[in-house]
């Protein structure tokens, strides 16, 4: 007899967490070279909200009800648009340069979807 072995997803996995985690640690190393009013400012506010992107993916992954996950995966969406809103003035007060702006960006916008997704398999994999 061939015991089945059910595989259960891990946080890790996670498409959406995976891009939010590697570009939280990004936007950290690039805000981390600033003078010090800029990382004081603009700095903390933008890792905090690129920070509250996978930090919101794992709480909702770790809660137990659907309602419940959904909610912190919707928190999620919102610090995006913060996190572009931050990106945004960044450029525009020539703290990040054009390369460092656009990687950023190509990043945030893949989130959207990706969350979307998970809040899509969330409703149709769990009943409560």
């Amino acid at each position: 007899m061939v015991m089945e072995h059910k595989r259960f997803l891990k946080l890790r996995d996670v498409e959406s967490y995976k891009i939010a985690f590697h570009l939280s640690n990004y936007v950290w190393h690039v805000i981390i070279r600033w003078d010090r009013f800029a990382r004081g400012t603009l700095g903390a506010q933008f890792v905090r909200s690129v920070d509250s992107i996978s930090a919101n993916l794992a709480e909702g992954f770790g809660r137990f009800g659907k309602k419940d996950k959904i909610r912190f995966y919707r928190i999620a969406l919102g610090s995006v648009t913060e996190s572009l809103d931050w990106n945004q003035k960044s450029k525009v007060r020539k703290l990040i340069n054009q390369e460092a702006y656009e990687h950023i960006f190509s990043e945030l916008m893949k989130l959207p979807k990706a969350i979307n997704t998970q809040i899509k398999t969330t409703n149709e994999k769990l009943t409560t």
